[in-house]
């Protein structure tokens, strides 16, 4: 399984032998880099090198520090010790105006434009050419346009650039972004999840861009969760593990697997978790929910998938394979531009959650503290929002009756608090998480979705939860867990479905592994 080259069990850190090192040095370089916030540390000994004319994918899991180690190199965080050094020369940036003057850009995933501006002004904004006395007066609106035309074909767009941004779509403003980067750098450019929001013919756009600026020599770091582009574009690649460089590779020396257990920080072995004794399943019984080519342009490729009445459905993948995405889908969050939905075999269309509702499905969704608790309120009134929502105004939950409803669930579920006039916000992420659970259990739902239910949370908690989705499905409910911890999911799943890159990759019986489902997203798909 391991790649040539390739070490990825411990912490084993593997340089890569490139011949052209000898005679191109990096064009920047971090040794020992760390970061440390009150006292903890979030990056330990970085080291990255950057050479001229090849594209670096920068990989890990979430939370390993990418993101901290990108607002390290452009100054929006100072270092806690370490050097970096651009061109040979130490540099230690500032702010990002300070790393842009140095030459290095970063654009971020969500493009950070001005949509009511047009494309050139975007593009110059804050750095407009001049004409009049010592060019200290009126903007040369003509040169404006020239120069952001000249940049635009730079990247091989062609755009009337006079047009709002907000005229074009999700694609063209990602490359007007990098285009505005390349106009005021020219050594360094960081793309931080680039292609999150783009469809597939747009992601090959971005892709020759980003091989044509290669071949002008520049160096680009690509950071993204979507292991085919990594392969598709990237002449190397750096893992980051809790903080700590894990290695450095050639992207052909390091396979799919192997990346994927250096992110993991262990090899693919058999001594995997195997699910605990799931409740019996009529295999024989309707769907209750079936999709059939349901997907959203840019952000789901079209899936199919079934679930049934008791029924537990594990839903895997890396973080950005869409597992977030078809929660929404299937709740209403989202319109599909693709394929159809049935219940209990009828074709249904969600426009909105309170159709979802109406249809018996409820989703606790994966941000728990914006999306979920309303934290000022109590835990009676959280608990009972869901259930007054779906009666409506007209038939108002009373005070009595909100009170029971919350006292029930705080018995049945656990839910350790003071009083359920206790400001959810004050509990424990576990207990607001069983809070969430409580609320849509309230509308007597016959699909529960819990979207990372068990994120940020304590062991015990964890395990609480875990128990009480064998209940529900044990009472008759159907389940669509999904997790980012995959020994979760194949503990307490009948069926996984496996997503990667916003699609879906296949599908393991209850019974499988872990390494089973890292085996089926690392495996080469069509």
């Amino acid at each position: 399984m391991q790649a040539h080259g390739a070490t990825t069990s411990g912490i084993g850190v593997d340089r890569v032998g490139m011949s052209e090192e000898a005679a191109t040095a990096p064009v920047l370089e971090l040794r020992g880099i760390h970061k440390s916030f009150a006292g903890i540390p979030v990056l330990k000994d970085v080291e990255l090198r950057l050479y001229p004319g090849e594209i670096h994918a920068l990989m890990g899991q979430n939370g390993a520090g990418k993101s901290t180690l990108i607002k390290v190199l452009t100054g929006v965080f100072g270092a806690s010790g370490g050097e970096m050094a651009l061109d040979g020369s130490p540099i230690r940036p500032g702010s990002p105006l300070e790393a842009q003057k140095l030459g290095i850009s970063t654009v971020y995933q969500e493009v950070n434009l001005c949509p009511n501006l047009s494309v050139a002004e975007n593009m110059f904004a804050g750095r407009y050419p001049r004409r009049g006395a010592a060019q200290a007066f009126r903007i040369d609106w003509a040169e404006v346009n020239r120069r952001a035309e000249s940049l635009l074909a730079r990247i091989g767009l062609h755009i009337d650039v006079t047009r709002l941004l907000s005229s074009y779509s999700v694609a063209v403003q990602q490359m007007v972004a990098i285009a505005r980067a390349l106009g005021v750098s020219s050594k360094v450019l960081i793309l931080d999840e680039p292609t999150s929001s783009l469809d597939d013919d747009e992601v090959h756009k971005l892709f020759e861009v980003l091989r044509r600026l290669r071949g002008e020599g520049l160096a680009i770091v690509f950071v993204t969760h979507f292991l085919n582009q990594v392969y598709a574009v990237s002449d190397r690649i750096t893992v980051l593990r809790n903080g700590s460089r894990v290695g450095e590779w050639r992207a052909a020396d390091l396979g799919p697997q192997a990346l994927i257990a250096a992110m993991l920080g262990r090899e693919l072995a058999a001594q995997s978790s195997r699910p605990t004794a799931l409740p019996a399943l009529d295999e024989g019984q309707p769907a209750l929910l079936e999709a059939e080519g349901l997907g959203q342009s840019g952000q789901l490729q079209p899936i199919d998938l079934r679930v049934r009445a008791g029924e537990v459905l594990g839903i895997a993948g890396l973080l950005g394979a869409g597992r977030t995405e078809l929660a929404r889908l299937l709740f209403g969050l989202e319109s599909p531009d693709r394929g159809l939905l049935r219940i209990d075999g009828r074709e249904v269309r969600f426009t909105t959650p309170a159709d979802a509702i109406r249809q018996g499905i409820a989703l606790c969704p994966e941000e728990r503290k914006t999306d979920g608790i309303v934290a000022d309120l109590s835990v009676r009134e959280n608990i009972a929002l869901a259930l007054q929502a779906q009666r409506g105004m007209r038939r108002f939950l009373s005070h009595a009756e909100q009170s029971a409803l919350a006292e029930r669930f705080v018995e049945s579920l656990g839910i350790k608090t003071a009083s359920i006039e206790t400001p959810i916000g004050l509990l424990s992420g576990g207990n607001q998480q069983k809070a969430m659970i409580a609320r849509w259990l309230a509308t007597e739902p016959r699909l529960l979705i819990l979207d990372e239910p068990t994120r940020g949370i304590d062991v015990a908690a964890k395990q609480e939860i875990m128990t009480q989705i064998l209940r529900l499905a044990e009472g008759g409910m159907a389940v669509v867990f999904i997790s980012s911890e995959m020994g979760e999911v194949v503990r307490v799943a009948h069926r996984i479905v496996v997503l990667r890159d916003r699609r879906k990759v296949g599908e393991l019986p209850g019974g499988s592994s872990e390494d089973d489902v890292y085996a089926l997203i690392a495996a080469e798909h069509d």
